[in-house]
């Protein structure tokens, strides 16, 4: 009735249900505890911000992986051996873009893959840029050291030598004849503003920049050479420096006589003698051009040049050429010697002489060996010769008063004189008043007989006799000039 509850009836479907679900099927299921259930877990959606992050992290690890194997694989590609079956020289030429520098190694043979090139070259930008020139590629370059050697700048170097001596004149020649170099130079060098030496430079180097090279060479060697010269040297300024050791420079090239020749010219500087070089008087001639290609002429002795120093008194206004190193250093630090003359010996050097009487004994044993030599063709160019016969430079270069040819100078031929002037107008010695450390009296020469000396030995009174002959003899009439009769 009322409060009471309905009893369950087991025909009711939902306590049947439940009592199926809940109640134990066995007994020894009834006897294990009843399990509580849980709760039922609900996700919930996520944020936008956490699924970019996401996103963007994974993408990062992918992407990372790509680039290490790409890298591992770029770095296979260009460092396997290329090519490129032998060594070749191959050229860039200037202001050339990697793109072009990648299509040309390509027709060289040198690479396979223009591409790849390109995008390593990019990736090496930090070493420097591809440069231009002349490379030696080695066989089987790999790409990547062929992209180090055109950063690295390792270009083929060429090589331009300046011999001592040249005149500016001469070196630009040497230069234009050069095809490894390029462009034109704006002007002749001044003479002497030129180091002689080797020059090292690239394929495509234009000429300027290897005259302005060769001067800044010349400046610095001048500049050493300067600070380190003898303090009693009486040159004063650079200029005269490089003036007298052109002319040393032209006088001999024998690397152990160049301080000893400029002690001679600096002892005839000193004591105000003229210089009397020979190829001072070329110079005066040709300039720049050189050479003579002959004999000096004597007229061309005689003529009165700004670099004439048989005429002028002291140094040329300026160099005859461009004198190196060692020239310079000879003039810098000359050996202390009192010699005042030399000429040749006939083995390439000279014979120094102090006083005139011992120059006069050098001259005549190189005459001798001039006589020994006279079958020769040629004689040597751009030197005084003397005349064809036995006398000395110094009694062939005086004008002599003989009882059938009169008062006239002798004609030059072939060979070569120091002093072609001596006993001349133009000879410093004929002036009794120059102190030439000697007691002994200059002998003056001229058309009054002069003193003869003391009697010397009976060889040397034989020897005069037999060039008296041999001049008599040579004076015959209707033989050719030069031809003596045999000794009878």
């Amino acid at each position: 009735m009322f409060g009471r509850r309905r009893a369950a009836s087991s025909s009711d479907p939902e306590i049947v249900s439940t009592a199926s679900r809940n109640g134990p099927r066995s007994p020894s299921e009834s006897l294990k505890p009843v399990p509580v259930p849980q709760p039922r877990r609900v996700r919930r959606p996520r944020g936008g911000l956490l699924s970019l992050m996401s996103g963007l992290l994974t993408a990062a690890v992918v992407v990372a992986g790509v680039v290490v194997f790409g890298l591992i694989s770029v770095s296979h590609e260009v460092g396997k051996p290329g090519p490129l079956d032998a060594d070749k020289v191959v050229l860039i030429p200037r202001n050339t873009g990697t793109s072009e520098i990648s299509a040309l190694l390509t027709k060289e043979g040198v690479i396979d893959n223009p591409v790849l090139f390109e995008l390593y070259s990019y990736a090496n930008r930090t070493k420097g840029q591809l440069k231009a020139g002349e490379f030696l590629f080695k066989a089987k370059v790999s790409m990547a050291q062929a992209i180090d050697t055109l950063i690295g700048g390792k270009a083929i170097l060429h090589s331009f030598t300046v011999p001592e001596g040249l005149t500016s004149e001469q070196v630009v020649t040497r230069l234009r004849e050069n095809e490894i170099l390029t462009g034109d130079l704006n002007a002749i060098p001044p003479e002497g503003s030129l180091l002689p030496d080797t020059y090292r430079f690239e394929r495509g180097m234009t000429r300027q920049q290897v005259v302005n090279e060769m001067q800044r060479a010349s400046r610095r060697a001048l500049q050493h050479v300067w600070e380190r010269r003898s303090p009693d040297l009486p040159i004063k300024t650079q200029q005269e420096l490089v003036i007298l050791a052109s002319i040393v420079e032209k006088e001999t090239g024998r690397g152990d006589e160049r301080a000893r020749v400029a002690s001679v010219f600096l002892n005839r500087l000193q004591r105000r003698m003229k210089l009397q070089s020979d190829p001072t008087i070329v110079y005066g001639i040709v300039g720049g051009k050189g050479t003579l290609g002959r004999g000096i002429l004597r007229s061309e002795i005689d003529r009165a040049t700004p670099y004439n120093t048989y005429v002028i008194e002291g140094l040329p206004p300026g160099p005859i050429a461009n004198p190196g190193r060692a020239a310079l250093e000879a003039v810098a630090n000359p050996l202390k010697t009192k010699d005042l003359f030399f000429v040749a010996d006939g083995t390439g050097g000279h014979a120094f002489a102090e006083t005139y009487d011992q120059h006069q004994r050098n001259v005549a044993r190189w005459r001798q060996i001039e006589r020994a030599r006279e079958a020769a063709p040629a004689g040597e160019v751009d030197r005084a010769a003397p005349a064809p016969d036995n006398r000395t430079d110094y009694e062939a270069a005086s004008p002599i008063r003989t009882a059938s040819t009169g008062d006239e100078p002798l004609s030059i031929s072939a060979g070569r004189a120091f002093d072609a002037v001596e006993g001349t107008s133009l000879d410093p010695l004929a002036n009794k008043t120059w102190d030439l450390t000697t007691p002994k009296t200059v002998p003056s020469f001229g058309p009054e007989p002069v003193a003869q000396p003391a009697p010397r030995p009976a060889r040397a009174s034989r020897t005069s006799r037999r060039r008296e002959q041999e001049q008599s003899r040579a004076a015959e009439p209707g033989l050719p000039p030069g031809v003596r009769m045999p000794p009878r």
